[in-house]
Protein backbone atom coordinates (compact mmCIF):
# COMPACT_ATOMS: atom_id res chain seq x y z
CA UNK A 1 0.00 0.00 0.00
CA UNK A 2 1.21 3.56 -0.55
CA UNK A 3 2.94 5.35 -0.89
CA UNK A 4 2.73 8.79 -1.59
CA UNK A 5 2.35 10.53 1.49
CA UNK A 6 1.16 14.30 1.32
CA UNK A 7 2.05 16.27 3.95
CA UNK A 8 -0.74 19.03 5.26
CA UNK A 9 0.62 22.48 6.94
CA UNK A 10 -0.41 22.67 10.64
CA UNK A 11 -3.77 24.50 11.27
CA UNK A 12 -2.89 28.14 13.36
CA UNK A 13 -5.19 30.24 15.19
CA UNK A 14 -8.65 29.31 15.99
CA UNK A 15 -10.93 27.14 13.84
CA UNK A 16 -14.69 25.88 14.22
CA UNK A 17 -15.82 22.06 13.30
CA UNK A 18 -17.24 22.23 9.53
CA UNK A 19 -21.21 20.91 9.75
CA UNK A 20 -23.91 20.57 7.30
CA UNK A 21 -26.64 18.10 6.44
CA UNK A 22 -30.09 16.77 5.88
CA UNK A 23 -31.64 13.28 5.63
CA UNK A 24 -34.23 10.81 5.54
CA UNK A 25 -33.60 7.34 6.35
CA UNK A 26 -34.56 4.09 5.67
CA UNK A 27 -33.47 0.52 6.07
CA UNK A 28 -31.27 -0.78 3.35
CA UNK A 29 -28.60 -0.23 1.33
CA UNK A 30 -27.60 0.87 -2.40
CA UNK A 31 -24.35 2.57 -2.74
CA UNK A 32 -24.29 2.49 -6.31
CA UNK A 33 -21.06 3.79 -7.91
CA UNK A 34 -20.15 6.02 -4.02
CA UNK A 35 -17.22 6.71 -3.22
CA UNK A 36 -16.63 4.28 -0.37
CA UNK A 37 -15.10 5.51 3.03
CA UNK A 38 -13.98 2.64 5.52
CA UNK A 39 -14.23 3.49 9.36
CA UNK A 40 -13.67 1.55 12.53
CA UNK A 41 -16.55 3.67 14.32
CA UNK A 42 -19.15 1.47 15.55
CA UNK A 43 -22.70 2.82 15.66
CA UNK A 44 -25.47 0.81 18.03
CA UNK A 45 -28.73 1.01 19.95
CA UNK A 46 -28.71 -0.52 23.21
CA UNK A 47 -30.96 0.64 26.17
CA UNK A 48 -28.32 2.64 27.59
CA UNK A 49 -28.02 4.82 24.39
CA UNK A 50 -31.53 4.31 22.51
CA UNK A 51 -30.91 6.92 20.25
CA UNK A 52 -27.13 7.35 18.98
CA UNK A 53 -28.05 10.02 16.49
CA UNK A 54 -30.55 12.35 17.87
CA UNK A 55 -28.47 15.19 17.62
CA UNK A 56 -30.08 16.51 21.25
CA UNK A 57 -28.12 13.21 22.33
CA UNK A 58 -25.10 12.82 20.07
CA UNK A 59 -21.82 13.42 21.67
CA UNK A 60 -18.81 11.75 19.97
CA UNK A 61 -16.90 11.80 16.87
CA UNK A 62 -18.46 8.99 15.15
CA UNK A 63 -22.09 9.81 15.35
CA UNK A 64 -21.01 13.67 14.95
CA UNK A 65 -19.35 12.70 11.39
CA UNK A 66 -22.85 11.33 10.49
CA UNK A 67 -24.53 14.26 11.61
CA UNK A 68 -22.32 16.77 10.06
CA UNK A 69 -23.62 15.29 6.26
CA UNK A 70 -27.14 15.00 7.53
CA UNK A 71 -28.10 18.11 10.10
CA UNK A 72 -27.31 22.00 9.25
CA UNK A 73 -26.32 24.23 11.40
CA UNK A 74 -26.04 27.89 11.24
CA UNK A 75 -22.79 28.18 11.34
CA UNK A 76 -19.83 26.10 9.69
CA UNK A 77 -15.91 26.06 9.47
CA UNK A 78 -14.59 27.64 6.35
CA UNK A 79 -12.44 25.30 4.24
CA UNK A 80 -9.40 27.12 5.68
CA UNK A 81 -8.80 28.23 8.86
CA UNK A 82 -10.50 31.17 10.32
CA UNK A 83 -14.02 31.67 12.33
CA UNK A 84 -16.98 29.95 11.54
CA UNK A 85 -18.96 31.55 8.76
CA UNK A 86 -22.82 31.26 7.90
CA UNK A 87 -24.40 27.91 6.30
CA UNK A 88 -27.96 27.89 7.12
CA UNK A 89 -27.58 31.31 8.07
CA UNK A 90 -27.50 34.17 5.32
CA UNK A 91 -25.48 35.77 8.33
CA UNK A 92 -24.82 36.52 12.22
CA UNK A 93 -23.51 38.02 14.46
CA UNK A 94 -23.14 39.87 18.22
CA UNK A 95 -25.30 43.09 17.94
CA UNK A 96 -24.08 43.99 21.50
CA UNK A 97 -20.54 45.06 22.77
CA UNK A 98 -20.90 42.76 26.00
CA UNK A 99 -21.33 39.66 23.52
CA UNK A 100 -24.49 38.41 25.17
CA UNK A 101 -26.79 39.05 22.23
CA UNK A 102 -26.76 37.12 19.04
CA UNK A 103 -28.34 37.26 15.96
CA UNK A 104 -28.67 34.88 12.96
CA UNK A 105 -31.00 35.88 9.63
CA UNK A 106 -31.46 32.53 7.56
CA UNK A 107 -30.95 32.51 3.81
CA UNK A 108 -34.09 32.53 2.07
CA UNK A 109 -35.70 29.34 0.95
CA UNK A 110 -34.35 26.72 3.21
CA UNK A 111 -35.95 23.70 3.14
CA UNK A 112 -35.78 19.92 5.20
CA UNK A 113 -35.01 17.30 2.89
CA UNK A 114 -38.88 16.35 2.28
CA UNK A 115 -39.49 19.84 0.84
CA UNK A 116 -40.86 21.56 4.08
CA UNK A 117 -39.72 24.86 4.58
CA UNK A 118 -36.82 25.62 7.54
CA UNK A 119 -37.92 28.67 9.25
CA UNK A 120 -36.68 30.39 12.52
CA UNK A 121 -39.39 28.63 14.69
CA UNK A 122 -38.06 25.52 13.53
CA UNK A 123 -34.79 26.90 15.21
CA UNK A 124 -35.95 27.94 17.70
CA UNK A 125 -37.92 24.61 18.60
CA UNK A 126 -34.63 22.56 17.80
CA UNK A 127 -31.80 24.34 20.17
CA UNK A 128 -35.18 24.65 22.90
CA UNK A 129 -35.88 20.74 22.65
CA UNK A 130 -32.14 20.25 23.40
CA UNK A 131 -31.83 22.40 26.24
CA UNK A 132 -34.99 21.05 27.57
CA UNK A 133 -33.97 17.31 27.19
CA UNK A 134 -30.27 17.35 29.08
CA UNK A 135 -29.33 14.23 27.67
CA UNK A 136 -27.10 12.19 30.03
CA UNK A 137 -24.43 12.44 27.32
CA UNK A 138 -24.16 16.16 28.32
CA UNK A 139 -23.98 17.73 25.01
CA UNK A 140 -26.85 20.15 26.42
CA UNK A 141 -24.15 21.63 28.20
CA UNK A 142 -22.76 23.20 24.77
CA UNK A 143 -26.16 25.56 25.15
CA UNK A 144 -25.35 26.52 28.92
CA UNK A 145 -24.78 30.13 27.98
CA UNK A 146 -28.15 30.62 26.51
CA UNK A 147 -31.26 32.75 28.13
CA UNK A 148 -33.67 32.38 25.94
CA UNK A 149 -34.00 32.33 22.00
CA UNK A 150 -36.83 35.06 20.16
CA UNK A 151 -37.64 34.71 16.62
CA UNK A 152 -38.53 38.21 14.32
CA UNK A 153 -40.81 36.38 11.65
CA UNK A 154 -39.50 33.67 9.36
CA UNK A 155 -35.75 34.03 9.19
CA UNK A 156 -34.55 36.01 11.88
CA UNK A 157 -33.53 34.04 15.61
CA UNK A 158 -32.01 36.46 18.43
CA UNK A 159 -30.18 34.38 20.95
CA UNK A 160 -29.97 36.47 24.39
CA UNK A 161 -27.40 35.04 26.73
CA UNK A 162 -26.89 34.91 30.34
CA UNK A 163 -23.11 35.82 30.44
CA UNK A 164 -21.11 37.16 27.57
CA UNK A 165 -19.59 34.31 25.51
CA UNK A 166 -17.09 34.99 22.91
CA UNK A 167 -17.26 31.20 21.67
CA UNK A 168 -21.05 31.00 20.84
CA UNK A 169 -20.58 31.15 16.85
CA UNK A 170 -18.82 27.52 17.24
CA UNK A 171 -21.09 26.19 19.45
CA UNK A 172 -23.82 27.17 16.77
CA UNK A 173 -21.15 24.67 14.50
CA UNK A 174 -22.14 21.90 16.19
CA UNK A 175 -24.32 19.14 15.33
CA UNK A 176 -26.43 19.45 18.93
CA UNK A 177 -27.26 22.96 17.44
CA UNK A 178 -28.35 21.06 14.06
CA UNK A 179 -31.94 22.56 12.66
CA UNK A 180 -34.78 19.09 12.78
CA UNK A 181 -37.83 19.18 11.92
CA UNK A 182 -40.37 19.40 14.89
CA UNK A 183 -42.61 16.69 13.01
CA UNK A 184 -40.38 13.71 13.11
CA UNK A 185 -38.41 14.97 16.34
CA UNK A 186 -40.97 15.14 19.37
CA UNK A 187 -40.01 18.24 22.05
CA UNK A 188 -40.38 15.76 24.70
CA UNK A 189 -38.70 12.78 24.23
CA UNK A 190 -35.35 11.41 22.47
CA UNK A 191 -35.98 9.63 18.35
CA UNK A 192 -34.64 6.17 18.50
CA UNK A 193 -32.39 4.03 16.72
CA UNK A 194 -31.09 5.80 13.29
CA UNK A 195 -33.31 7.73 12.00
CA UNK A 196 -31.85 11.33 10.94
CA UNK A 197 -33.77 13.71 8.86
CA UNK A 198 -31.99 17.76 8.35
CA UNK A 199 -31.62 20.06 5.83
CA UNK A 200 -27.86 20.20 4.34
CA UNK A 201 -26.29 18.25 1.63
CA UNK A 202 -27.10 14.67 1.91
CA UNK A 203 -29.80 12.41 2.92
CA UNK A 204 -29.17 9.20 4.35
CA UNK A 205 -30.15 5.24 4.24
CA UNK A 206 -28.60 3.46 6.98
CA UNK A 207 -28.07 -0.42 6.61
CA UNK A 208 -28.99 -1.82 10.05
CA UNK A 209 -28.16 -5.20 11.27
CA UNK A 210 -29.42 -5.94 15.03
CA UNK A 211 -28.86 -3.14 16.67
CA UNK A 212 -25.89 -1.98 14.97
CA UNK A 213 -25.31 0.45 11.78
CA UNK A 214 -23.47 -1.29 9.27
CA UNK A 215 -23.66 1.41 6.25
CA UNK A 216 -24.66 4.50 5.83
CA UNK A 217 -25.06 6.12 2.31
CA UNK A 218 -25.07 9.58 1.45
CA UNK A 219 -27.04 11.24 -1.37
CA UNK A 220 -26.68 14.35 -2.43
CA UNK A 221 -30.28 16.38 -1.35
CA UNK A 222 -31.44 18.33 -4.03
CA UNK A 223 -33.58 20.40 -1.42
CA UNK A 224 -29.75 21.48 -0.01
CA UNK A 225 -29.17 24.87 -0.04
CA UNK A 226 -25.99 26.58 1.86
CA UNK A 227 -22.42 27.47 1.94
CA UNK A 228 -20.63 23.91 0.68
CA UNK A 229 -20.13 22.91 -2.71
CA UNK A 230 -20.96 18.92 -3.00
CA UNK A 231 -18.32 17.50 -5.24
CA UNK A 232 -20.37 13.91 -5.36
CA UNK A 233 -23.26 12.31 -5.63
CA UNK A 234 -23.80 9.77 -3.55
CA UNK A 235 -20.81 8.17 -0.72
CA UNK A 236 -21.15 5.45 1.53
CA UNK A 237 -19.95 5.24 4.89
CA UNK A 238 -18.81 1.79 5.85
CA UNK A 239 -18.08 0.22 9.39
CA UNK A 240 -15.32 -2.22 10.06
CA UNK A 241 -14.59 -4.60 13.10
CA UNK A 242 -11.11 -3.78 13.02
CA UNK A 243 -8.00 -1.67 11.58
CA UNK A 244 -6.66 -4.83 9.74
CA UNK A 245 -10.15 -5.60 7.94
CA UNK A 246 -10.62 -2.08 7.30
CA UNK A 247 -6.82 -1.86 5.52
CA UNK A 248 -7.42 -5.26 3.54
CA UNK A 249 -10.49 -3.91 2.18
CA UNK A 250 -8.79 -0.59 0.77
CA UNK A 251 -5.84 -3.19 -0.99
CA UNK A 252 -8.85 -5.15 -2.55
CA UNK A 253 -10.68 -2.12 -3.61
CA UNK A 254 -13.78 -2.23 -1.49
CA UNK A 255 -13.36 0.46 -0.58
CA UNK A 256 -11.53 4.22 -1.86
CA UNK A 257 -10.83 5.72 1.31
CA UNK A 258 -10.06 4.72 5.05
CA UNK A 259 -10.26 7.37 8.16
CA UNK A 260 -10.53 6.55 11.74
CA UNK A 261 -8.74 4.64 12.72
CA UNK A 262 -5.90 3.19 11.93
CA UNK A 263 -3.31 1.81 13.25
CA UNK A 264 0.47 2.93 13.93
CA UNK A 265 1.88 -0.45 11.79
CA UNK A 266 -0.61 0.75 9.47
CA UNK A 267 0.24 4.29 9.04
CA UNK A 268 4.38 3.21 9.12
CA UNK A 269 3.42 0.77 6.14
CA UNK A 270 1.76 3.11 4.16
CA UNK A 271 4.47 5.69 4.78
CA UNK A 272 6.77 3.88 3.50
CA UNK A 273 5.50 1.25 0.44
CA UNK A 274 6.75 3.05 -2.79
CA UNK A 275 3.51 1.68 -4.45
CA UNK A 276 1.24 4.98 -5.85
CA UNK A 277 -2.14 3.70 -6.28
CA UNK A 278 -2.49 4.78 -2.73
CA UNK A 279 -1.70 8.59 -0.90
CA UNK A 280 -1.87 8.49 2.91
CA UNK A 281 -2.61 12.13 3.85
CA UNK A 282 -1.00 13.24 6.81
CA UNK A 283 -2.49 16.46 8.80
CA UNK A 284 -2.36 18.18 12.23
CA UNK A 285 -5.04 17.29 14.51
CA UNK A 286 -6.29 18.31 17.82
CA UNK A 287 -7.07 15.41 19.17
CA UNK A 288 -5.65 14.55 22.76
CA UNK A 289 -6.07 11.33 25.20
CA UNK A 290 -6.33 11.33 28.96
CA UNK A 291 -7.21 9.20 32.24
CA UNK A 292 -9.95 11.14 34.16
CA UNK A 293 -10.55 9.99 37.53
CA UNK A 294 -13.49 9.74 39.77
CA UNK A 295 -12.14 11.74 42.59
CA UNK A 296 -14.85 10.35 45.01
CA UNK A 297 -13.36 6.98 44.65
CA UNK A 298 -11.57 5.97 47.68
CA UNK A 299 -8.69 4.72 45.65
CA UNK A 300 -7.95 8.14 44.29
CA UNK A 301 -10.07 10.42 46.29
CA UNK A 302 -6.73 11.62 48.24
CA UNK A 303 -5.36 14.03 46.22
CA UNK A 304 -1.94 13.03 46.28
CA UNK A 305 -2.62 9.86 44.39
CA UNK A 306 -3.46 11.25 41.62
CA UNK A 307 -0.37 13.61 42.00
CA UNK A 308 2.09 10.95 42.16
CA UNK A 309 0.49 9.32 39.18
CA UNK A 310 1.33 12.22 37.37
CA UNK A 311 4.98 12.21 39.04
CA UNK A 312 5.31 8.80 37.63
CA UNK A 313 3.85 8.45 33.61
CA UNK A 314 6.25 9.09 31.40
CA UNK A 315 4.71 10.44 28.64
CA UNK A 316 8.03 10.44 26.07
CA UNK A 317 8.24 6.63 26.78
CA UNK A 318 4.64 6.35 25.57
CA UNK A 319 4.19 7.98 22.77
CA UNK A 320 7.77 6.33 21.64
CA UNK A 321 6.88 2.79 22.19
CA UNK A 322 2.85 2.89 21.14
CA UNK A 323 2.75 5.97 18.68
CA UNK A 324 6.03 6.91 17.48
CA UNK A 325 6.09 10.12 15.32
CA UNK A 326 1.97 10.27 14.81
CA UNK A 327 2.03 12.09 18.32
CA UNK A 328 3.26 13.90 20.88
CA UNK A 329 3.31 14.23 24.75
CA UNK A 330 0.89 16.68 26.08
CA UNK A 331 0.95 18.45 29.32
CA UNK A 332 -1.64 19.86 29.76
CA UNK A 333 -5.71 19.49 28.41
CA UNK A 334 -5.28 21.92 26.12
CA UNK A 335 -3.11 21.06 22.76
CA UNK A 336 0.08 23.14 22.15
CA UNK A 337 -1.36 24.24 18.72
CA UNK A 338 -4.60 26.12 20.35
CA UNK A 339 -4.23 29.93 21.84
CA UNK A 340 -4.00 29.52 25.74
CA UNK A 341 -2.00 26.25 25.76
CA UNK A 342 0.36 26.11 28.87
CA UNK A 343 2.51 23.45 29.50
CA UNK A 344 0.84 23.11 33.00
CA UNK A 345 2.16 19.79 34.33
CA UNK A 346 5.66 19.80 32.98
CA UNK A 347 5.98 22.96 34.85
CA UNK A 348 4.59 21.63 38.03
CA UNK A 349 6.25 17.93 37.72
CA UNK A 350 9.14 18.20 35.84
CA UNK A 351 10.56 14.94 34.53
CA UNK A 352 9.35 11.86 35.86
CA UNK A 353 10.60 11.08 39.44
CA UNK A 354 10.08 7.75 41.43
CA UNK A 355 11.43 9.67 44.37
CA UNK A 356 9.02 12.59 43.75
CA UNK A 357 6.34 10.62 43.98
CA UNK A 358 6.99 8.80 47.08
CA UNK A 359 7.41 11.46 48.92
CA UNK A 360 4.17 12.83 48.37
CA UNK A 361 2.56 9.94 49.24
CA UNK A 362 4.50 9.47 52.43
CA UNK A 363 3.81 13.34 53.12
CA UNK A 364 -0.13 12.50 52.49
CA UNK A 365 -0.05 9.08 54.52
CA UNK A 366 -0.95 7.18 52.05
CA UNK A 367 0.19 3.20 52.35
CA UNK A 368 1.43 2.01 49.09
CA UNK A 369 1.42 0.36 46.63
CA UNK A 370 -2.07 1.87 45.74
CA UNK A 371 -4.25 -0.75 44.36
CA UNK A 372 -6.38 0.18 41.32
CA UNK A 373 -7.64 -0.56 38.40
CA UNK A 374 -7.17 1.48 34.62
CA UNK A 375 -10.09 1.04 32.43
CA UNK A 376 -10.20 1.42 28.55
CA UNK A 377 -12.45 0.73 25.52
CA UNK A 378 -11.33 -1.58 23.31
CA UNK A 379 -12.87 -0.69 20.17
CA UNK A 380 -13.37 2.92 19.97
CA UNK A 381 -10.12 4.88 20.27
CA UNK A 382 -7.97 2.53 17.24
CA UNK A 383 -6.36 -0.92 18.25
CA UNK A 384 -3.15 1.01 19.56
CA UNK A 385 -5.26 1.84 23.14
CA UNK A 386 -4.37 -1.88 24.51
CA UNK A 387 -1.17 -1.57 24.28
CA UNK A 388 -1.04 1.81 25.39
CA UNK A 389 -2.63 0.57 28.66
CA UNK A 390 -0.34 -2.45 29.45
CA UNK A 391 2.91 0.04 28.86
CA UNK A 392 0.98 2.68 32.07
CA UNK A 393 0.30 -0.48 33.75
CA UNK A 394 4.09 -1.43 33.88
CA UNK A 395 5.51 2.38 34.14
CA UNK A 396 3.36 2.52 37.41
CA UNK A 397 3.73 -0.67 38.65
CA UNK A 398 7.75 -0.38 38.00
CA UNK A 399 7.55 2.46 40.88
CA UNK A 400 6.92 0.15 43.33
CA UNK A 401 4.08 2.77 44.45
CA UNK A 402 1.44 1.08 42.73
CA UNK A 403 -0.57 -1.96 41.98
CA UNK A 404 -2.30 -1.64 38.56
CA UNK A 405 -4.69 -3.93 36.81
CA UNK A 406 -5.91 -3.04 33.09
CA UNK A 407 -9.58 -3.66 32.20
CA UNK A 408 -10.55 -3.37 27.89
CA UNK A 409 -14.45 -3.27 28.02
CA UNK A 410 -16.04 -2.05 24.17
CA UNK A 411 -17.42 1.82 23.86
CA UNK A 412 -21.25 0.14 24.03
CA UNK A 413 -20.70 -0.52 27.63
CA UNK A 414 -17.66 1.51 28.60
CA UNK A 415 -19.28 4.57 28.27
CA UNK A 416 -22.63 4.36 30.12
CA UNK A 417 -20.63 2.79 33.00
CA UNK A 418 -17.71 5.73 32.93
CA UNK A 419 -20.79 7.93 33.37
CA UNK A 420 -22.26 6.31 36.35
CA UNK A 421 -18.82 6.67 37.93
CA UNK A 422 -17.99 2.47 37.59
CA UNK A 423 -14.82 3.33 37.34
CA UNK A 424 -12.54 4.41 39.04
CA UNK A 425 -9.21 5.47 36.42
CA UNK A 426 -10.35 5.62 32.81
CA UNK A 427 -9.31 6.46 29.90
CA UNK A 428 -10.73 8.64 27.52
CA UNK A 429 -9.93 10.63 23.78
CA UNK A 430 -11.23 14.31 23.12
CA UNK A 431 -11.62 15.75 19.63
CA UNK A 432 -12.90 19.34 19.88
CA UNK A 433 -16.33 20.04 19.69
CA UNK A 434 -14.57 23.36 17.96
CA UNK A 435 -10.56 24.05 18.24
CA UNK A 436 -10.51 26.93 21.12
CA UNK A 437 -9.15 26.52 24.51
CA UNK A 438 -12.37 26.76 25.78
CA UNK A 439 -13.55 23.41 24.70
CA UNK A 440 -10.70 21.25 25.79
CA UNK A 441 -11.36 22.91 29.86
CA UNK A 442 -15.33 23.50 30.10
CA UNK A 443 -16.53 20.42 28.66
CA UNK A 444 -14.68 18.21 31.91
CA UNK A 445 -14.75 21.24 34.41
CA UNK A 446 -18.46 22.91 34.48
CA UNK A 447 -21.31 22.23 35.64
CA UNK A 448 -23.00 19.58 33.76
CA UNK A 449 -19.63 18.41 32.59
CA UNK A 450 -19.48 15.59 29.41
CA UNK A 451 -17.55 13.17 32.06
CA UNK A 452 -19.96 13.55 34.47
CA UNK A 453 -17.16 13.80 36.69
CA UNK A 454 -17.83 14.83 40.70
CA UNK A 455 -15.30 16.73 40.26
CA UNK A 456 -16.05 20.24 41.26
CA UNK A 457 -13.63 23.87 41.63
CA UNK A 458 -15.84 27.15 42.71
CA UNK A 459 -13.06 29.22 40.65
CA UNK A 460 -12.61 27.48 37.47
CA UNK A 461 -16.53 27.35 37.22
CA UNK A 462 -17.96 30.52 38.71
CA UNK A 463 -14.82 33.18 37.54
CA UNK A 464 -12.33 31.92 35.21
CA UNK A 465 -14.76 30.14 32.52
CA UNK A 466 -17.19 33.15 32.49
CA UNK A 467 -14.10 35.86 32.06
CA UNK A 468 -12.07 33.89 29.60
CA UNK A 469 -15.13 33.65 27.26
CA UNK A 470 -16.07 37.47 27.78
CA UNK A 471 -12.29 37.97 25.42
CA UNK A 472 -13.59 38.11 22.08
CA UNK A 473 -9.81 38.39 21.42
CA UNK A 474 -8.89 34.95 22.57
CA UNK A 475 -5.15 35.83 23.22
CA UNK A 476 -6.67 38.31 26.09
CA UNK A 477 -8.31 35.01 27.78
CA UNK A 478 -4.84 33.54 28.15
CA UNK A 479 -4.22 34.67 31.92
CA UNK A 480 -7.86 33.33 32.89
CA UNK A 481 -6.94 30.10 30.50
CA UNK A 482 -3.25 29.65 32.42
CA UNK A 483 -4.75 29.93 35.66
CA UNK A 484 -7.61 26.74 34.30
CA UNK A 485 -4.64 25.00 33.45
CA UNK A 486 -2.43 25.59 36.62
CA UNK A 487 -5.60 24.13 39.26
CA UNK A 488 -6.03 20.96 37.12
CA UNK A 489 -2.58 20.32 37.04
CA UNK A 490 -1.93 20.76 40.64
CA UNK A 491 -5.92 18.68 41.51
CA UNK A 492 -5.40 16.29 38.74
CA UNK A 493 -8.83 15.83 38.30
CA UNK A 494 -7.34 14.31 34.85
CA UNK A 495 -4.12 13.53 33.47
CA UNK A 496 -3.29 14.60 30.20
CA UNK A 497 -1.15 12.08 27.86
CA UNK A 498 -0.58 12.77 24.13
CA UNK A 499 -2.14 14.74 21.23
CA UNK A 500 -2.29 12.96 18.19
CA UNK A 501 -2.28 13.12 14.28
CA UNK A 502 -4.55 11.94 11.82
CA UNK A 503 -4.74 10.16 8.77
CA UNK A 504 -6.44 9.81 5.77
CA UNK A 505 -5.47 6.55 3.41
CA UNK A 506 -7.59 7.11 -0.40
CA UNK A 507 -6.48 4.96 -4.08
CA UNK A 508 -5.40 8.26 -5.83
CA UNK A 509 -7.97 8.82 -7.93
CA UNK A 510 -10.13 10.25 -4.84
CA UNK A 511 -10.00 13.73 -5.02
CA UNK A 512 -10.58 16.29 -1.78
CA UNK A 513 -8.53 13.91 0.47
CA UNK A 514 -6.70 17.23 1.83
CA UNK A 515 -9.85 18.73 2.92
CA UNK A 516 -12.14 15.36 4.21
CA UNK A 517 -11.53 15.79 7.67
CA UNK A 518 -10.85 19.10 9.38
CA UNK A 519 -8.47 19.58 12.52
CA UNK A 520 -11.37 18.74 14.87
CA UNK A 521 -11.22 15.26 12.92
CA UNK A 522 -14.90 16.19 11.33
CA UNK A 523 -15.60 14.19 8.16
CA UNK A 524 -16.28 16.47 5.56
CA UNK A 525 -17.63 13.86 2.88
CA UNK A 526 -18.87 16.67 0.03
CA UNK A 527 -15.51 17.85 -0.43
CA UNK A 528 -14.48 14.36 -1.99
CA UNK A 529 -14.72 13.45 -5.90
CA UNK A 530 -13.37 11.47 -8.49
CA UNK A 531 -10.47 11.94 -10.90
CA UNK A 532 -7.81 10.11 -12.67
CA UNK A 533 -5.75 7.73 -10.70
CA UNK A 534 -2.08 7.78 -11.71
Amino acid sequence: MNRKTLVLPAVIGLLAPVLAACGGTDSGSDSGDAIVVGTTDAFTVSKDAPAPLDPAYAYDVGTWNILRQTVQTLMIQPRGEGNPVPEAAQSCGFTDSGNERYACTLREGLKFANGDPVTAADVKYSIDRARSLKADSGVFALLSTIDTVETKGDREVIFHLRTADATFPYKLSTPVAGIVDPDTYVKGRLRDGFEVDGSGPYTLKAEVEGDRLVSAVFTKNPEYKGSLEVNNDKVELRNFTDADAMGAALDKGDIDLMTRTMSPEQIDKLSSDSDDSVDLVDMSGLEIRYLAFNTNDPSVRTKAVRQAMAQVVNRGELVSKVYGSQAEPLYSLVPASITGHSNAFFNRYGDPSVGKAKAMLEKAGVTTPVKLTLHYTTDHYGPATKKEFELLRKQLNDSGLFDVSIKGTPWATFRPAEQKGAYEVYGMGWFPDFPDADNYLAPFLDKDNFLGSPYANSAIRNTLIPESRRAADRLAAADSLTDIQDIVANDVPVLPLWQGKQYVAAGDDVTGTAYVLNSSSSLQLWELGRGVSG
